[in-house]
C-alpha cells in the first residue's frame, strides 16, 4: 500500500483489530464505480478497479491476494461488488458482506436508476450505507461466520443427497431396462412353450397315424393269412 494521504489513515495502522478487517468496498456497473466507501488511504481502490475490465468472463465469485490483503468480488446481473480485506480476515466474513451488500443494493436500485447512473453518482447517497453494512458485518462476524459454515455444510449434504438421488434414478432406469428384458424373455418363453405344445401335438398325431397305418397293415396281413388258410372266412367247416 502507498503512504497515507493527508486527513486519512493507512490500512493496518495502529493495530485497530476488527475495525481494520474490511478497509474498502464499492459497487460498480461494468467498469464504472457507482458508490464506494473507505476510511483508509492507499492504492487499493486503483488495484480493485483495475480488476473490473476482466470480470466479464470471470466466475460469479473470485478473489485476488496482494500485499497481505484480499480483493474479493461478487458478480451479479451486470454489477460487481467488491470488498478489500486484510489477509487474516476469515473468508466467510467477506462472503457475508458481499452477499449483504448485493441484496441491499438490488433491493434499492435493481432495475432502476442504477442501470444508467454515472460513475460515483451514487457515492453520496449509498456510500454511508456501505459503511453501515461494513459495521454490521464486523459486529456480527462470529455469528455470520458460523451461519455460513452451517449453510456450506447444508449445501454439501444437499449436493450429496442430489447425487444419491441421481444415482438411484440411474439404477432405477437400469432396473426398468432389466425388467423390460425379463418381460421380453418371459414372453419369448411363452411363445416357445406354445410352439413346443404345437410341435408335440403334431408329432403325437404323426406317430398315431403311423401306428394306425402299421396296425392296419398288420390286420390286413392277418386277414390275408386267415383267408388263405381257411379258404374263406369260415374256418369251422369240415369235410364229410
Amino acid at each position: 500500500m502507498s503512504p497515507p494521504a493527508p486527513g486519512g489513515k493507512e490500512a493496518g495502522e495502529g493495530g485497530g483489530g476488527k475495525a481494520e478487517w474490511l478497509i474498502y468496498a464499492f459497487v460498480a456497473r461494468g467498469t464504472a464505480v457507482l458508490a464506494e466507501y473507505t476510511e483508509f488511504t492507499g492504492n487499493f481502490p486503483a488495484i480493485a478497479t483495475q480488476c473490473l475490465p476482466g470480470t466479464g468472463g470471470a466466475p460469479a465469485r473470485f478473489s485476488y491476494a496482494c500485499d497481505r490483503h484480499t480483493f474479493n468480488f461478487l458478480l451479479h446481473r451486470g454489477y460487481a461488488y467488491c470488498v478489500v480485506a486484510k489477509e487474516s480476515v476469515p473468508k466467510n466474513v467477506s462472503v457475508a458482506f458481499l452477499e449483504r451488500l448485493k441484496d441491499d443494493f438490488m433491493k434499492r436500485y435493481g432495475g432502476g436508476r442504477a442501470d444508467t447512473a454515472l460513475a460515483k453518482s451514487l457515492n453520496k447517497e449509498y456510500g454511508p450505507i456501505i459503511k453501515q453494512h461494513i459495521q454490521y458485518v464486523l459486529d456480527h462476524s462470529e455469528e455470520l461466520d458460523k451461519t455460513l459454515k452451517v449453510q456450506a455444510q447444508v449445501s454439501e449434504v444437499k449436493n450429496i443427497m442430489l447425487d444419491n438421488i441421481e444415482k438411484t434414478l440411474d439404477r432405477g432406469e437400469k432396473l426398468t431396462e432389466l425388467q423390460d428384458k425379463t418381460s421380453d424373455l418371459h414372453n419369448q418363453a411363452q411363445v416357445f412353450k406354445k410352439q413346443g405344445v404345437k410341435i408335440r401335438r403334431k408329432t403325437w398325431l404323426q406317430n398315431m397315424k403311423i401306428k394306425l397305418v402299421i396296425l392296419g397293415i398288420l390286420l390286413l396281413l392277418v386277414l390275408i393269412v386267415w383267408v388263405s388258410v381257411c379258404q374263406g372266412f369260415d374256418c369251422t367247416k369240415h369235410e364229410t
